[in-house]
Order: C-alpha cells, then sequence, then structure tokens
C-alpha cells in the first residue's frame, strides 16, 4: 500500500502510513476515524455508481471507436475513477473544476449529464458543444465545470485565472486543477503554482500520477518520486495520495478545501494507472501485460465495493442493483445519441470566433 505524506518547506513529514500489518477493510476502517468525516451510505452509493458510469462510458466508447463511429482520437481514463469521483464528490456543484485530454471521469465526477456527453462523443447536435467538440472539449458551467483541454497543462493558468475570479467576487469556493504528470513537466505548471502561491488563491492541484506521459514512465522524466516535493519551491504544501483510493481522495480533496480557503493553493498527487494506452492510437509497446495485469488486480472499483460490503454499508443485493441501474443509464445515453441528428450544415459557422 501506498504511503500518505505531507510535504512542506522541502522537508516530508510522515502523516499517515498505510499497509503495516492491516489489512484492506481494517486500513479504510481507520480512515474513516481520527477526525475524518464519516461518509453516509448515500454519499459512497453516489461514488459507486459515478465510477461505474465512468468505467461503462469509456469501454463503450472505446467499442465505438473501434467501429468508427468516433472520429479523431479519445483519451480513456479505465483503471483511474477513484480519482476523479473521489475528489469530485469532494466539492459543491458551484465549486470549479479545470479538466484534461483524459476528463471524461472529470465530467461524470462532477454530475454533468451523461446523454449530452455521449452525444457530443457521437458528433450529434445534442451534445455540450453541438457535437463540434468531441471528447476534449466537454464543459457545463452549470455543474462547475469549466472544461476539458487539448493542450498538456492548459488548465493549470485557466484555474488560477478562475480562482482569482472567485476572489473578486467574493465567492466563497475553490477551483480544482485536474493534471497528469506529464503535465507537471510543462512550464505551466510553474508559473500558476508560483503565481497562485503569490496571491494565495484557492486553487487545488490535483496531479493525477498514472505513471506515464504518453510512453514515457516518470522515472525518465523526472529526477523525483513524487510530482507533489516540486510545492515546496512555492511555498506550498503538498500531499500524496493512493489514488484508487476514492475515499481517500475525497477525504484528501475535503481537507483541502477548506486549508486553500484560509492559506492559498496545495498540490495533491494522486498515484494511479491506466489500463489502456495513452489514446487509442497507443499499442502499448512500451510496458508489459504483467505490469497492466497488476494494476488492474488493484482495480478501484471493486476496492470500494468491497470496502461498501465488508463495512456493513451496502448489500451485495443493493450494489448489484447499482451496477444493473449503471449499465441502464449508459444504454440510455446510448439510444439518445443514436437517436440525436447531426449539425445541420447551416449551422457549421454557428459559435466560431476565431
Amino acid at each position: 500500500m501506498a504511503k500518505e505524506k505531507m510535504i512542506e518547506n522541502g522537508k516530508t513529514a510522515k502523516m499517515q502510513i498505510k499497509g503495516q500489518g492491516m489489512t484492506e477493510k481494517e486500513l479504510d476502517a481507520a480512515q474513516q476515524g481520527k477526525g475524518q468525516e464519516t461518509l453516509s451510505k448515500e454519499l459512497l452509493e453516489d461514488m459507486y455508481i459515478k465510477m461505474l458510469h465512468t468505467r461503462l462510458f469509456e469501454e463503450k466508447v472505446a467499442y465505438f471507436f473501434s467501429m468508427g463511429m468516433v472520429h479523431g482520437t479519445t483519451h480513456l481514463y479505465v483503471g483511474e475513477e477513484a480519482s476523479a469521483v473521489g475528489a469530485c464528490s469532494a466539492l459543491e456543484v458551484e465549486d470549479l473544476i479545470t479538466s484534461t485530454h483524459r476528463g471524461h471521469g472529470h465530467c461524470i465526477g462532477k454530475g454533468i449529464d451523461l446523454n449530452k456527453m455521449m452525444a457530443e462523443l457521437l458528433g450529434k447536435e445534442t451534445g455540450y458543444c453541438k457535437g463540434k467538440g468531441g471528447s476534449m472539449h466537454i464543459a457545463d458551467l452549470t455543474r462547475g465545470n469549466i472544461g476539458a483541454n487539448g493542450v498538456v497543462g492548459g488548465g493549470h493558468a485557466i484555474s488560477v485565472g478562475a480562482a482569482l475570479t472567485l476572489r473578486m467576487k467574493k465567492q466563497d469556493n475553490v477551483v480544482l486543477c485536474f493534471f497528469g504528470d506529464g503535465a507537471s513537466n510543462e512550464g505551466s505548471f510553474h508559473e500558476a503554482l508560483n503565481l497562485a502561491s503569490v496571491w494565495k488563491l484557492p486553487v487545488i492541484f490535483l496531479c493525477e500520477n498514472n505513471l506515464y506521459g504518453m510512453s514515457v514512465p516518470v522515472s525518465k522524466s523526472m529526477n523525483v518520486q513524487d510530482v507533489a516535493v516540486r510545492a515546496a519551491a512555492y511555498g506550498i504544501e503538498g500531499r500524496v495520495v493512493d489514488g484508487n483510493d476514492a475515499i481517500a481522495v475525497y477525504h484528501a480533496v475535503k481537507e483541502a478545501k477548506e486549508y486553500v480557503k484560509e492559506n492559498g493553493p496545495i498540490l495533491i498527487e494522486a498515484k494511479t494507472y491506466r489500463w489502456l494506452g495513452h489514446s487509442k492510437s497507443d499499442a502499448n509497446v512500451y510496458r508489459t501485460k504483467e505490469e497492466i495485469a497488476s494494476w488492474k488486480e488493484k482495480c478501484p472499483i471493486k476496492r470500494l465495493r468491497k470496502y461498501l460490503e465488508e463495512a456493513g454499508i451496502s448489500t451485495a443485493e443493493e450494489l448489484d442493483s447499482i451496477e444493473k441501474q449503471a449499465k441502464e443509464d449508459i444504454d440510455k445515453a446510448v439510444e439518445f445519441a443514436q437517436n440525436s441528428p447531426y449539425p445541420s450544415l447551416d449551422t457549421i459557422m454557428d459559435d466560431v470566433y476565431a
């Protein structure tokens, strides 16, 4: 099991050590204690169905892509569901997120419409961008989703601007900026953390470290073990959390939300793993089948289900019913998208600003 630690002013201080002779059930039970919020059955089951929605949505998109029904490319989130759903579940609707090219899980975690998402992927007029944006440009301001971004690290500066806007409007909300380990090597990452720290803006920078920037392992692209240690360069706090544990991510973001309102930005690194290639054109030749299989054994969805059952929160029958509902929801989204019209040629110049 991973360690959760806090990096402050260049020093690494132990916050919580997981996995020393404890079972996964005991670890999860401990996580609910020691002053942390006890999560309700309703919230945990909502997290469970959103993680299922994400997995099933991505699997359906992968199928459509293989059939030539989704054009361009797409970056799937399979295996990382706990990170997005755990983080977004700790936010209010009015809190904002910036997303990435691998953003379907962020969208679903923030509670946006599955029908409109699927329609957008299939290029239909009823999609979020009227079928013109596709996988990497889904946004819904009514749910606090500023938008996905096809530019690696493109959300960093946007999140800082959004946080400044919240402050100027005297709104008691925060911005959560999702980005990957590869984006932490972009100049925008350092510029954003620097400015946010100088102005003490309410930004949670959440790095989803899935161990690869395209085909490059993190060990070959940076000379530190944890992205979170980079927080020290800007005088802010950095934390590492198990990104495959939805409850751990929830608590990390919930605590960070209150922290950044008073103290300015924080950097959280969620250690996770993508099961599939970087994009649909990725042949996965840079890692072994054994490595992928070992991470599939750590499935975040199965992990949450196991906790819900063993802790006596939900019965197997209740969770089976939730899984059935999730499948039906995705099937309905597919039906909605397939029955929706394509944009008319008369609208080709609508919403074009450049």
